[in-house]
């Protein structure tokens, strides 16, 4: 993997600039939050750390500096990929030294210019959730309105709408399937997806932080293994825009609460990179346990059974003083608030999957209590009540698992199906 490193950034030297940012961006962040705590306290931007015995106030939406310095970088950044092109007296139309590159990339610089705008849209729309708590129905859609400069540039740079078709199914369907206006569907569909499934995997420390960490290195990975000789210059220019983003990423710490800002702004990036690099499916991949995580919360999220206001591990403190987290609990009412029939069958199907551990039956023999439907609380039925650092690592664990599963999809099985 290293000797795949050093050649692309031989033969990538805005990789190598990229880096360099990456490294500069991680001590501005280290040297700036600490120095922020203060004001944000006094500001009165603070959550209850309800997981801790003392509940201690700290600050939050921390994810709106980080997220600053994030886009500061990237502006910065913006010519150095087109830096083959300047010359004394202004941009050249032609590259000096190869010709054969044609005249000046504006598709490239509109691509970048419209990720810019899409992630600063998402982090001043994530911000105004923080302070504003915006219900549901109303944030759900706004990934979709930052979104909509991606859609655009890509519709404008002649972006591909259809899709190959598996072989098991070429000989009804032919080789690919146009969607035309479905496929700009599915791209807003991906951008909300990527978005709020980091926003809804979370609730313990580090974890958001730490989910989008390994995604980012699993698309670096993937971007790697694309340039590494490979002949086609499109294909190397789409990853290398993706590597452009993910590397000044990757280096933000998790200290605060980062807040719903961050998990958009971590969301969008994703998206962005997946959208304008060509490789959403690829990208989906990254979100297999946020994708599980959604479809296992459905029967909460769209109210087929009850769902509380917070679905986060209880904590428990034990004799010796030490604090562990347990899985929290949705108690149903029958009598009062019966549940529909599809609601039930849901519980039932999740029970005998083994995804639901039932707390009490009523004498009917109806569910009454049991864990709340999110992945964080189905870990806690099977290890029992752990630390909260334990099971952010055991939660990010498994993250890695499916990262290599993803690989594994993408570098091998992909040949039974493609």
């Amino acid at each position: 993997m290293m000797d795949v490193v050093r050649h692309i950034l031989w033969h990538h030297e805005s990789l190598l600039v990229a880096l360099s940012v990456a490294v500069i961006v991680l001590g501005v962040t280290l040297a700036t939050i600490p120095k922020l705590r203060e004001p944000f306290v006094k500001s009165r931007i603070t959550g209850v750390d309800i997981l801790k015995p003392n509940r201690p106030t700290i600050p939050e939406t921390m994810g709106l500096p980080t997220a600053i310095i994030y886009l500061i970088a990237i502006i910065l950044f913006i010519p150095v990929p087109f830096v083959e092109w300047f010359d004394g007296d202004g941009i050249s139309l032609v590259h000096e030294e190869l010709p054969s590159l044609g005249t000046f990339p504006y598709h490239k610089l509109g691509e970048i210019l419209s990720a810019i705008l899409a992630i600063q849209s998402m982090v001043l729309l994530g911000f105004a959730d923080d302070i504003l708590d915006v219900r549901w129905r109303y944030k759900v859609w706004f990934p979709a309105i930052a979104g909509i400069p991606l859609l655009v540039i890509y519709y404008t740079s002649f972006g591909v709408t259809y899709i190959v078709v598996p072989l098991q199914l070429r000989p009804w369907m032919g080789d690919i399937v146009q969607l035309g206006f479905l496929y700009y569907v599915y791209m807003l569909c991906l951008i909300i997806f990527c978005t709020h499934s980091i926003n809804i995997l979370a609730g313990i420390n580090g974890i958001e932080a730490g989910q989008s960490l390994v995604i980012a290195v699993s698309v670096i990975i993937n971007d790697c293994l694309f340039i590494y000789n490979n002949p086609d210059r499109t294909s190397v220019e789409v990853h290398l825009f993706s590597l452009y983003f993910m590397l000044p990423f990757t280096v933000f710490p998790a200290r605060v609460f980062v807040g719903d800002t961050y998990c958009y702004f971590a969301g969008m990036t994703f998206a962005v990179v997946g959208i304008l690099g060509h490789f959403s499916k690829t990208l989906v991949l990254f979100f297999i346990p946020q994708a599980f995580n959604f479809l296992y919360s459905c029967p909460q999220v769209f109210r087929f059974v009850e769902c509380p206001r917070h679905r986060m591990p209880r904590p428990v403190t034990l004799d010796n003083g030490r604090t562990v987290l347990q899985f929290s609990t949705m108690k149903l009412n029958e009598d009062r608030k019966p549940i529909s029939k599809l609601g039930q069958l849901m519980l039932n199907i999740l029970k005998y999957l083994g995804l639901l551990k039932v707390v009490r039956k009523d004498d009917k023999n109806r569910i009454i209590e049991c864990n709340n439907l999110t992945l964080i609380n189905l870990v806690l039925t099977y290890t029992g009540p752990i630390p909260e650092r334990t099971l952010t690592l055991v939660l990010l664990f498994i993250q890695c698992l499916c990262s290599l599963l993803a690989f594994y999809i993408r570098y091998h099985l992909v040949k039974y199906v493609y």
